[in-house]
């Protein structure tokens, strides 16, 4: 039988506080949901699930240490620096 255990990932200080300014910026409400490490027991195999922010109904998807955020699904990449921007704009 296949078991896959799942690590909660802390979402780092650094990127909670960029995603707090951004919205307080643009004056919305969020929501944080930390992503998870899904490890398939007995193998090789691992997946990091992204941490998830719902910015006015709408999903985007962050990565520790990473300069860039997605939306909705990993297709669309826009680089971190542009956040406050991009969410005042949608």
């Amino acid at each position: 039988m296949i078991k896959i255990v799942k690590k909660k990932i802390n979402m780092s200080d650094e990127l909670k506080d960029k995603i707090n300014w951004s919205c307080k910026f643009n004056n919305l409400s969020y929501e944080i949901i930390e992503g998870y490490l899904r490890i398939v027991e007995h193998t090789n195999l691992a997946y990091v699930e992204p941490h998830k922010v719902i910015i006015d109904n709408k999903l985007y998807l962050f990565f520790n240490e990473q300069k860039h955020f997605y939306i909705g699904n990993l297709k669309k990449k826009i680089p971190l620096s542009e956040l406050s921007e991009y969410i005042a704009r949608h």
